[in-house]
């Protein structure tokens, strides 16, 4: 069993950056995979970012890549999102997903997931 708690969501203009974090709760939190998904309002959520247990490998939807950096800290328990460079289509509930097994994109695949965390960026 995996709870996670999101944070650092907030309003931004566009060219700002924000880093979210996801607290995991659970002595299993390093065998997981971690992910990182988004819904704006009235769209599908979508997935944007995500890494192996290990860190060894991250993997970022085409729409952050350059912009968007998932990294993970075990031992913190903790997975990160930094952000930079946002747009005003970023602007979305951010969410943060556990799993276990192989990294993949798709969000029903995921088990655990946490409250969201709100972003939004002005132009």
């Amino acid at each position: 069993q995996v709870q996670l708690v999101e944070s650092g969501g907030g309003w931004v203009q566009a060219g700002d950056s924000l880093r979210l974090s996801c607290a995991a709760s659970g002595r299993t939190f390093s065998s997981y995979v971690m992910g990182w998904f988004r819904q704006a309002a009235g769209k599908e959520r979508e997935f944007v970012a995500a890494i192996t247990w290990s860190g060894g490998i991250t993997y970022h939807a085409d729409s952050v890549k350059g912009r968007f950096t998932i990294s993970r800290d075990n031992a913190k328990n903790t997975v990160y999102l930094q952000m930079n460079s946002l747009k005003p289509e970023d602007t979305a509930v951010y969410y943060c997903a556990a799993k276990s097994g192989i990294l993949v994109t798709t969000p029903r695949a995921y088990v655990y997931w946490g409250q969201g965390t709100q972003v939004t960026v002005s132009s």
